[in-house]
């Protein structure tokens, strides 16, 4: 795809053939969603759920480098020091709202992920399907590394994941190359970049989602594979001492390593965090986003991590931010469980 000049809509929607199809079209920011991407998603959900020319939906993202990076955070930064309470509001409720409709969709919501696909970019494509990744796919839920949470509706996604997987994902922000997302079961199809252009073609042609189980072929085997019955002993703890207990009696490199990752992120968030997905293996995809919105509310404008992780890992790249408490160690477990009550 070519690059996005200014006069060029940062969502492409085309009726083509037996597809709708949605390009997401701001290659320079790595296909990150703005209010007004989020809005032309819902327009695009609002007049193709009920026209039956429509069979499926075909999602892509410009530019080779990536499917969707997630929400542009950076400017929610920019709004919650301004106190731009409303705005903030409105980038989530909408964005989740988006989240929502692929879920209830009705029909095939083919997400074709080849390049970063994290945050927002995993709520547009793990609620619907079927999900196709490539090898060259590139999948993470990294809010701990800025102080945010799994939001977008993976509270609801991540503890249907097999095993502790979800836990291991949402804390460590754990990075799956395309085989390895098919494996720990956020996509369901492998797909090699070589033929995406016949899938695509496939797809707008007969309207048929079966076109991507005749094209795709076995993934390799997992990354993680050789460490599955340790995320299972360690990160299926209840809380975050114990999961890093479990990481100490391991007595691995890969534990040490994990053990480290989880030192470097915002002890809050992985406290709340944790609790998030718990709660979320009890609930519905519609309450987890309503949990995940409250939660949005506490967390942008009531605690200084956000605003510190977006800083560290976003603004300034100094990879050195000042958490607030700065271990896990300190963190109050009736702080973080007042957070969920607002």
């Amino acid at each position: 795809m070519s690059e996005a000049t200014t006069a060029e809509p940062t969502i492409i929607a085309r009726r083509e053939g037996a597809a709708g199809t949605l390009l997401m079209n701001r290659p320079k920011a790595l296909n990150a969603l703005d209010l007004a991407m989020i809005r032309a998603f819902q327009a695009a959900l609002d007049a193709w759920t009920t026209d039956p020319a429509v069979r499926l939906v075909v999602l892509e993202g410009a530019g080779g480098r990536a499917f969707c990076a997630g929400g542009d955070v950076r400017r929610i930064r920019e709004l919650a020091i301004a106190g731009d309470t409303a705005e903030v509001e409105r980038f989530f409720a909408e964005e989740y709202a988006v989240n929502r409709g692929i879920a209830h969709f009705g029909k095939p919501w083919v997400s074709l992920i080849d390049g970063v696909c994290m945050g927002g970019g995993i709520g547009l494509s793990v609620h619907n399907g079927p999900r196709v990744v490539t090898e060259g796919a590139l999948l993470a839920m990294p809010e701990t590394a800025i102080a945010l949470f799994p939001d977008v509706g993976t509270s609801y996604v991540l503890p249907r994941l097999p095993g502790a997987m979800g836990a291991w994902l949402a804390l460590t922000g754990a990075r799956l190359r395309g085989a390895d997302a098919v494996h720990a079961g956020l996509a369901d199809h492998y797909v090699p970049k070589v033929r995406l252009p016949a899938l695509r073609a496939a797809l707008v042609e007969t309207g048929e989602a079966g076109a991507v189980a005749r094209l795709a072929e076995a993934p390799p085997a997992a990354s993680f594979a050789p460490h599955r019955a340790a995320i299972d002993r360690c990160f299926g703890q209840d809380t975050m001492p114990a999961i890093l207990a479990a990481l100490a009696a391991e007595g691995t490199d890969w534990a040490a390593e994990q053990a480290a990752v989880l030192r470097r992120m915002s002890p809050t968030s992985m406290f709340v965090s944790l609790a998030l997905i718990r709660r979320g293996a009890g609930a519905t995809l519609d309450e987890c986003l309503e949990m995940e919105l409250a939660l949005t509310r506490v967390v942008v404008h009531r605690h200084p991590d956000f605003r510190e992780g977006v800083r560290s890992v976003l603004v300034d790249k100094d990879g050195a931010p000042k958490w607030t408490p700065a271990t896990i160690e300190e963190v109050d477990p009736a702080a973080i469980r007042r957070m969920f009550e607002g």
